[in-house]
């Protein structure tokens, strides 16, 4: 689900495997997922595209995942699992399509693979942003997203949002790419004064040691990885500030351009679920709650 880009990647247990070993671990099944489905062709670019159709003939739709937890990985047992590939089960399902193959990538080239056709969809958490918005279309979010600290316990700087950061001059950590990383420059913070880290595991094993006061992630990654943690905890969940406004990051299925008419047909499923509290019960095992389900439109969030 780069900087404002790239949206962050949040984790469901602890310890386990980072985002970069679960890539290593699934490329051969990628490569083998990728040579087993030869290219379609591209959609027509008038009356919505026809990839809707050839999916439904195939009995199976090709899923771009980035390999992170929770939202799109392969897990111990070799499966694929993760909150947007389970919620793409049941939408394809309903859809007419059967069946979900993997291929996985680098988060940042899902949006280059998802174009040049390497796989149909990308489900991977997506954070819709208006620079995305322009190289793809979305889905309307499946979850919303706010953030949140790891702190040492008892928060002995009193951090809680990322004015505080800069004005208690503390020293802030976040991951390769994440959206936090924006955020904290926002807010006053120095970009080359951020310590970067691979993951949310290592952030939280940074403020463990004393080495940063505090890592940014978002509310399901942090409260997700220190619950066992014995020294340091999560702070309650803020928006940040964008553009002088607080601001509500949205993940959500990304599609060609040219497939209107598979996004509209996704989008109508998605509501369904929304409505009958369906949503809740497929995204729940992997750490969402209530305060992620969200109305949120991907015209809003691609300032539209």
């Amino acid at each position: 689900m780069a900087p404002p880009l790239q949206p962050l990647r949040r984790f469901r247990e602890a310890p386990g495997p980072t985002r970069r070993s679960l890539l290593a671990g699934v490329a051969a099944l990628g490569a083998l997922g990728a040579a087993g489905c030869s290219r379609v062709p591209t959609a027509a670019a008038t009356g919505g595209g026809d990839l809707l159709d050839r999916l439904r003939a195939a009995g199976v739709v090709r899923l771009g995942i980035a390999g992170e937890i929770p939202f799109g990985y392969i897990d111990r047992s070799g499966e694929l699992t993760g909150e947007a590939p389970e919620l793409a089960r049941v939408i394809f399902k309903r859809l007419g399509v059967d069946r979900v193959q993997p291929v996985p990538t680098e988060f940042g080239s899902l949006i280059p693979g998802l174009n040049s056709q390497q796989f149909d969809v990308v489900a991977a958490g997506m954070y819709v942003n208006a620079e995305r918005c322009e190289q793809v279309i979305f889905s309307d979010p499946d979850y919303q997203m706010l953030d949140s600290f790891i702190v040492r316990k008892g928060n002995p700087k009193g951090l809680h949002d990322y004015r505080d950061v800069v004005e208690k001059k503390a020293r802030f950590a976040t991951g390769t790419g994440y959206a936090e990383i924006a955020y904290a420059v926002e807010a006053g913070y120095k970009k080359s004064d951020i310590l970067i880290v691979p993951d949310q595991v290592a952030g939280l094993n940074a403020v463990e040691a004393g080495r940063v006061d505090v890592f940014a992630g978002t509310a399901l990654t942090t409260r997700e990885v220190v619950k066992k943690s014995r020294k340091a905890e999560v702070t309650e969940a803020f928006k940040p500030i964008v553009g002088g406004k607080p601001h509500v990051d949205g993940g959500a299925f990304a599609f060609r351009p040219t497939e209107t008419r598979l996004r509209d047909a996704f989008n109508r499923e998605l509501a369904e679920l929304k409505k009958s509290g369906e949503l809740l019960r497929i995204l729940k095992p992997f750490g969402f709650t209530e305060d992620e389900m969200t109305d949120l439109t991907a015209k809003e969030l691609c300032g539209g």
